[in-house]
């Protein structure tokens, strides 16, 4: 879990505390924007190599050595000294970390008997749901109160202490199949290699160069299709390939990874659209947006246990679709919120977002592992985090997309109705006009003030609403989603004496 732990929160730590880096190294935010995007990039590209790595060098040196260079390489990164050097370093450390989450749910479900899996994969999830939250206002502390490179030092002892522990009693498993480096299908990797990180790139920074608006975007998405087409292709038709793309035919496991990208879309999408919807709209600042963070990462460390058990004790279609209905109500309920709430207003809405997120991933993971065999498990480990993975950033595309169209479109709605000829308008300029000339404006200054005043609320009116939308949208994805729950049936197998799932 320690390993875990630390990569996840690095995925997010480091977004707070650009600013402060570039001003130290010198660099624009676009360029400091790729410290997060090389470590993302790296991550995506070895997660679905987690099944061939794993039974190349076997689980406990494949994991104790990604423990090593994610410890070493955050060391490197926490002491460069220009943006180039901190990149490359943060690349390294990607390679580390995009093993570290597939391999821990391995060893976790796997050192389980099969009636208590659902709380394996309970413990997995504190650490899955709850670094996302905990990353960002970790890293406002840390660089409010320290210097930004201890955001990365702080690895070290967590990273010696995994490391030992692993080395001490994660076993090696004898059913682990070992790979031959004289198999490793060159063509495949490359093919996985590019369209992997060209797709990670569209998603990341579709929206920041507009999309088909730019050369870069077109050409990288079409390497992107090409890429992933051809490594498709190769893992279906050669003798071993680096990624079972086959354990697809099981159908719960396919119709599991659909539901992974929701729950992907819902997690990191409004991980992101939250801190921003505190910040520009209700005006909080780091530190109190970190607490209005808080109660939904508490809820889901709380609800998580609960899960497990019920998990390992009913059906999951049923704590799925309860945490699904729970998610898209809360959200919904987030969108009736305006310019004017506090944070009594969204301490509940994040609460019971926090606590229904627990009743879908503990669910669906035991749900999607227990359908693949325990040799299947390693690769079906590294395809699940990586389409969760690449959900959020679909999520992340799509909801800061939504949100800067909206926001233009609303304005200009908005915005059009407020004429000089509009005896509201009238009324209002008149009476702001007034009490600036009675705190002492001259009657110049005081109308430049009322049409300053009255286009920031227009603006901020136009704020509320996009954001509002944009909740309500996230909600209704999820409704529209639950059908797919239903594919998914618990029955029991007397022989393997375990969960197992059918399809109606």
């Amino acid at each position: 879990m320690l390993g875990m732990i630390m990569a996840i929160i690095d995925s997010t730590i480091v977004n707070v505390a650009l600013d402060t880096m570039a001003g130290n190294l010198g660099t624009s935010i676009d360029e400091i924007s790729w410290v997060a995007t090389a470590y993302i990039l790296a991550t995506v590209v070895v997660m679905p190599l987690n099944g061939f790595l794993t039974a190349l060098f076997g689980r406990k040196l494949y994991y104790a050595a990604s423990i090593a260079v994610f410890t070493a390489s955050s060391f490197l990164c926490g002491t460069a000294h220009s943006l180039g050097e901190l990149i490359f370093f943060r690349v390294i450390q990607g390679i580390g970390g995009g093993a570290l989450q597939p391999t821990a749910q391995s060893i976790l479900f796997e050192s389980y008997p099969p009636q208590r899996r659902g709380q394996a994969m309970a413990i997995f999830g504190i650490g899955a749901m709850f670094g996302p939250a905990v990353g960002p206002t970790l890293g406002g502390y840390i660089v409010d109160n320290y210097n930004w490179p201890l955001i990365f030092l702080i690895n070290l002892p967590i990273g010696i202490i995994a490391l030992l522990m692993t080395m001490a009693y994660v076993p090696d498993p004898s059913y682990i199949k070992r790979a031959k480096v004289a198999h490793l299908d060159w063509l495949g990797l490359a093919a996985m290699t590019a369209g992997l990180a060209s797709l990670q790139y569209v998603l990341e920074r579709g929206q920041h160069d507009d999309w088909f608006n730019s050369d870069t975007i077109i050409t990288l998405l079409i390497v992107a299709v090409v890429g992933l087409t051809v490594f498709i292709w190769r893992q279906l038709t050669v003798e071993h390939p680096l990624v079972d793309l086959r354990v697809f035919r099981n159908r719960i496991f396919a119709a599991g990874n659909v539901l992974a990208i929701v729950l992907g879309f819902g997690l990191f999408g409004t991980a992101l659209i939250l801190p921003l919807f505190f910040q520009t709209l209700l005006r909080f600042d780091a530190f109190q947006t970190g607490l209005a963070l808080l109660p939904g990462a508490l809820a889901t460390a709380v609800a998580m246990p609960f899960a497990g058990r019920i998990t390992d004790k009913v059906d999951p279609r049923i704590p799925i679709l309860f945490g699904m209905v729970l998610f898209a109500l809360s959200t919904w309920w987030m969108g009736s919120l305006n310019q004017n709430a506090g944070y009594w207003d969204v301490f509940w809405p994040r609460t019971w977002q926090g606590f229904s997120l627990a009743f879908i991933f503990v669910p669906l993971s035991t749900a999607i592992m227990g359908s693949v065999s325990r040799a299947e498990t390693p690769n079906a480990s590294g395809i699940y985090n990586l389409v969760r993975q690449l959900g959020g950033s679909f999520g992340i595309a799509v909801l800061t997309t939504i949100l800067s169209r909206e926001q233009t479109s609303v304005y200009q709605t908005l915005s059009s109705g407020v004429t000089l000829h509009s005896p509201a308008v009238q009324q209002n300029l008149e009476s702001t006009t007034h009490a600036l000339m009675a705190q002492g404006h001259t009657f110049f200054e005081a109308q430049r003030l009322a049409l300053l005043e009255l286009s920031n609320t227009v603006f901020t009116n136009a704020l509320a609403i996009s954001y509002d939308d944009l909740f309500r949208f996230t909600a209704t994805v999820f409704f529209f989603c639950l059908p797919l729950v239903l594919v998914l049936r618990k029955s029991r197998s007397a022989k393997a004496g375990s969960h197992a799932l059918a399809l109606d």
